[in-house]
């Protein structure tokens, strides 16, 4: 082998043969000192080397691993700041087709109209809202606690939305299949409420967002929650939770006890299916399960949940109860009339004393609960009326929460006999007198013949007895001698408002009236010949005190002059003395009259005192006969039970002007007249000749009857008859 040179470098080799060992200055690397084994010497590793190879291969893995969740990680991420980028999106869209948020306002709560009495007590409440507004200062405390418990536990805490809450529902929701479970706060729903259409869409859900996010930061939240309970649906109608309140449990949301309170927050999850009104016991397990939560917040002790737990559960009739509804849905109708529309809580005074009210509500019901089936008669009216033509008390049903429709103001029955005071009237205007003699016979006018009751007939009588015994015939003949068209006018001129029918049946009562007009026709009888205007709204203010009508009392006209009065009251008394109604006399100088249409299909009897003029009717809805009731009967009864109890303690009155008559002669008692069938047409019996018996004159100066009529003209009182103003209704029904 060659010598090298000093200055030769040698460079080590790694890839050559190995050189061999004998120079001490050599410098070599052997296989055992490379890392990774070259791949010419490449040999099967020594067992103890596996152990560093499969910690390798495991820590490869764990690479793998890292990198799998890594990415994970990072597609999640992304696709989350997509999804956020799509939400913003959606939210910009949809939040810019909603108003700029500078010109939104809580709009104004509909306005309530509070209907109280003349003793100033609440009659009922009106409106869209149908109850007073009330902080949360002013109610129960329960009724704030039970809605919190059960509509949203962190009401105090969240923001306008809670994702706790709508977490759990989505959840719920997912788990189930269906929508089960919802997730709006307090707050929500009442945006929705206040700004929102009732749509489950995803725009209107956000546009709910947005507008809850806006309320949290205009409003605390004891404005969010008094808000909320004054204009949720309660169901059954009401609105608000004083609406609720008093339509459920009768009183006041200020007096609502736990249970109660319970009760009505149970409502708002389905105010329809879960109203007291249709299915007390669903309402009652609601509650209890409101009453559960309230303890598991700590709003109750168990001794509170306890005693709450056994209430017996609400029962609520079916719509709003007592009679006093009907004066209220009559004021409703003319309200509007007297102040437009309604932009705000008013507060309406009217004439009604609510103690009246409820004494003649108990009159007609009483009697219908125990007389209806045996008698088979299912509903009555009463109208009660002073002298100066305010309405004191109004009936127009048994039972309101039944039937809504007011018999009273708006049904037209037959009157009967009832209707026989104006025909006396316009014959004492015309000339005859109390004292004035015909001849009760049977008649015939054409082809009508008017029959008296079970067709017994008195021979030569006084008008006096004729009007107190309710003589058909008698009556018949004063038509036929003043004319149909003068007792019509003469009706009018009293009061009558519904057409009447100009025929010789007038005489019997055969054209429809309503109670209450019919009543107002007999006031001038009570208060000496005035016609007054019958109202039932004496004043009507705002919230803050200020008027917005007021009833002016203006000079009525006289309709009667003060001798006929007189006259007229003296032979009405005699209805009740010895007349057809006995059964009304209480003690007190009172007239009246009673009537009874064809097969007792409708009883009547109208009478007054000198405080009083009062009206009442018992019959079906259908028109189907009664069994034999009546004027003398059954509205007798209820007319002096209402009377008796109404002048408790009042000064005993005369009627006015009877002291300017006294009969010649006192009448004798007898029976009420029902209806005889009906005439035929007007014209036929306008025209015919009356056939008379039993040698009827009459005539005061001896001359036959001619078969011309002679129409004899009202007294010379009052002016043009007052007719109401037609409605479209009144064309289109042939009113």
């Amino acid at each position: 082998m060659a010598k090298r040179g000093r200055d030769t470098r040698i460079e080590p080799s790694f890839d050559g043969p190995a050189p061999k060992r004998g120079g001490g200055d050599g410098l070599s690397l052997s296989e055992d000192d490379r890392v990774v084994p070259s791949a010419k010497r490449a040999k099967k590793p020594a067992k103890p080397a596996r152990e560093p190879a499969a910690r390798g291969r495991s820590r490869s893995r764990a690479r793998r691993g890292f990198g799998m969740f890594g990415s994970l990680v990072y597609w999640s991420l992304v696709l989350a700041l997509w999804g956020g980028i799509g939400v913003a999106g959606i939210v910009a869209y949809y939040g810019a087709r909603m108003p700029s948020a500078i010109t939104w306002t809580v709009p104004d709560r509909p306005p309530n109209v509070k209907i109280v009495s003349a003793d100033d007590q609440l009659l009922a409440n009106r409106g869209m809202t149908g109850g007073e507004a009330l902080s949360l200062s002013e109610m129960s405390p329960y009724i704030p606690q039970a809605l919190i418990a059960i509509e949203d536990r962190r009401f105090r805490s969240h923001f306008g939305v809670d994702p706790l809450g709508l977490g759990r529902a989505v959840v719920t929701n997912l788990m189930q299949g269906r929508f089960v479970q919802g997730g709006s706060t307090i707050t929500q729903q009442l945006a929705k409420n206040l700004f929102l259409k009732p749509d489950r869409t995803l725009e209107r859900k956000v546009q709910e967002v947005l507008l809850a996010f806006w309320l949290e930061h205009e409003y605390s939240k004891d404005q969010i929650l008094e808000m909320y309970l004054n204009r949720v649906y309660f169901g059954s109608g009401a609105y608000g939770v004083e609406s609720a309140s008093r339509r459920y449990f009768g009183k006041s949301a200020r007096n609502v006890t736990l249970s109660e309170a319970a009760l009505l927050a149970g409502l708002l999850k389905a105010p329809s299916r879960l109203s007291p009104a249709r299915d007390p016991k669903a309402a009652e397990a609601r509650a209890q399960v409101v009453l559960a939560a309230m303890s598991e917040e700590g709003m109750i002790g168990s001794k509170e949940l306890a005693f709450a737990m056994s209430a017996p559960a609400t029962r609520a009739a079916a719509y709003w109860t007592g009679a006093e509804n009907y004066v209220a849905d009559r004021i409703m109708e003319e309200l509007p009339g007297l102040v437009g529309e309604i932009q705000t809580d008013i507060v309406v005074d009217t004439t009604v004393d609510l103690t009246l009210q409820k004494l003649a509500e108990e009159s007609i019901r009483k009697l219908i609960e125990e007389n209806g089936q045996k008698l088979q008669v299912s509903q009555g009216a009463l109208v009660s009326i002073d002298n100066s033509g305010a309405v004191r008390a109004m009936v127009g049903g048994a039972d309101y929460a039944n039937s809504q429709f007011d018999r009273a103001s708006e049904a037209r029955r037959q009157p009967g006999s009832a209707f026989k005071p104006f025909v006396y009237l316009a014959a004492l205007e015309a000339g005859r007198t109390p004292d004035s003699i015909r001849n009760d016979a049977p008649i015939k006018i054409g082809k009508w013949t008017p029959e008296n009751y079970k067709g017994k007939y008195l021979g030569r009588v006084t008008l006096t007895e004729a009007l107190a015994k309710s003589l058909n015939s008698v009556s018949a003949q004063l038509v036929m001698e003043v004319g149909p068209e003068t007792v019509v006018q003469t009706a009018q001129r009293l009061g009558i408002e519904s057409k009447l029918q100009a025929n010789t049946s007038i005489a019997l009562g055969t054209s429809e009236v309503t109670p209450l007009e019919l009543t107002a026709a007999f006031v001038p009888f009570a208060n000496g010949g005035y016609r007054p205007e019958v109202h039932f709204i004496s004043r009507v203010t705002d919230i803050n005190g200020k008027v917005l009508y007021q009833y002016q009392a203006n000079s009525a006209p006289r309709v009667v002059k003060p001798e006929i009065v007189g006259m007229m009251n003296r032979m009405m008394t005699e209805t009740l003395a010895i007349g057809t109604a006995r059964k009304a006399a209480f003690g007190w100088p009172a007239a009246g009259k009673t009537g009874t249409s064809q097969q007792s299909r409708d009883a009547w009897f109208v009478g007054y005192t000198s405080n009083l003029t009062t009206g009442v009717w018992f019959g079906n809805d259908d028109g189907k006969p009664t069994k034999n009731i009546t004027g003398g009967s059954l509205p007798a009864i209820a007319w002096k039970t209402f009377m008796q109890a109404a002048h408790e303690g009042v000064p005993v009155r005369q009627l006015p002007d009877i002291e300017l008559y006294t009969p010649s002669s006192p009448p004798v008692s007898g029976e009420e007249q029902p209806v005889a069938a009906a005439p035929p047409p007007a014209a036929a019996v306008e025209t015919a000749a009356p056939e008379m018996a039993g040698g009827f004159n009459p005539r005061p100066d001896g001359g036959q009857v001619s078969s011309i009529r002679r129409p004899v003209p009202p007294g010379e009182v009052g002016g043009q008859p007052v007719r109401r103003e037609k409605s479209i209704l009144d064309v289109i029904l042939g009113n």
